[in-house]
């Protein structure tokens, strides 16, 4: 604090001594020029604005010289670093549990979170007997998030668990600064807004307006999502009955994965066919049998018609007699 104050008060008296020159100077000029008063007070002048320069040089001198202080005070003591209980932080974990009973399970976990001061974000199941499933997806608060972890995992036999974390501090802190600074946008377009005078103005300045409050919002949206996320954590949570698989299916490649992979469509394609049968097979008898039957005795009918009666005796033998000849047309005198 001493050196800073040196240093401030030898800047100042530079200052002074340069604004008693610049002074000095001009009651000089004044002397030298008795009959010329509208140069003297040009000279006043101009020695006034190199005084307020100065001045104005000084301060700024002053302040570079703080701020150099302040620096180098920072940079030798080292900047602070936000510890680990003030960062920002999400947590989402995901857990497969075999358990006996999926439900009661299901509720145990439900229980559990609520009584941390969670709640439920998705529940999923499927009732089968032994091989039943549950899929959980949890909100807890950050700071239960592993005692709640471990409670989960007490629910029967744990047979996969994966927890990420993402530090989102930087994310938090630059939306806070984009926010302040954007505040301080849209306040000075509501300023610029209440003083404009022309209607051209007025209308440029409500759509600049606008665009400024829409970002605003928006920044202040994500503020929100980042906060709720890192607030309250997610578990996902799949339970499964006793005969389930102990392990989640893998990619598998070979003749036997092939034969039992068409075995399964054959049988899925035959169950299709059969389906599709079973629904045709009433219309068939309904329509199909009538048509039968009628079919039938169309052709009964054909068959049992007697033959058509042809002439008989000398005149059916007779070879048929041909049309009279027709005379020829006569041609002129």
């Amino acid at each position: 604090m001493d050196a800073r104050q040196g240093r401030r008060r030898g800047v100042r008296l530079t200052a002074a001594a340069m604004v008693a020159l610049l002074a000095l100077a001009g009651c000089g000029s004044d002397a030298g020029n008795d009959s010329g008063g509208a140069p003297a007070a040009v000279e006043r002048n101009r020695a006034g604005g190199a005084a307020e320069q100065a001045a104005g040089a000084a301060d700024q001198a002053g302040g570079a010289g703080e701020q150099g202080g302040r620096k180098a005070e920072g940079s030798g003591a080292g900047a602070p670093d936000l510890r680990v209980d003030q960062r920002s932080i999400i947590y989402t974990g995901t857990m497969r549990v075999q358990v006996d009973d999926v439900d009661a399970a299901a509720r145990s976990a439900i229980a559990t979170v609520t009584a941390a001061g969670g709640f439920v974000g998705g529940d999923q199941r499927r009732s089968a007997d032994a091989d039943a499933r549950a899929e959980l997806k949890l909100r807890v608060p950050a700071a239960k998030f592993h005692g709640v972890v471990e409670e989960l995992a007490k629910l029967g036999r744990q047979q996969r668990r994966e927890i990420h974390t993402e530090d989102v501090t930087e994310q938090v802190v630059d939306l806070d600064a984009r926010i302040v600074t954007q505040r301080a946008r849209v306040e000075s377009a509501r300023r610029l807004l209440a003083r404009a005078s022309s209607i051209s103005d007025l209308v440029s300045l409500e759509n600049e307006l606008s665009r400024r409050e829409a970002d605003l919002a928006s920044l202040e949206a994500k503020k929100e999502r980042l906060a709720d996320l890192t607030s309250l954590s997610t578990i996902t949570v799949s339970l499964v009955g006793p005969d389930a698989s102990t392990a989640d299916e893998e990619t598998e490649v070979g003749f036997l994965v092939g034969l039992k992979g068409g075995w399964k469509v054959f049988l899925t394609s035959m169950t299709v066919l059969l389906t599709v049968l079973g629904a045709v097979l009433p219309w068939l008898l309904a329509l199909g049998v009538p048509l039968t039957v009628l079919l039938v005795v169309l052709r009964r009918r054909r068959r049992t018609a007697p033959p058509p009666v042809t002439p008989t005796g000398p005149a059916a033998s007779l070879p048929p007699t041909a049309p009279p000849p027709v005379p020829a047309a006569r041609s002129g005198p």
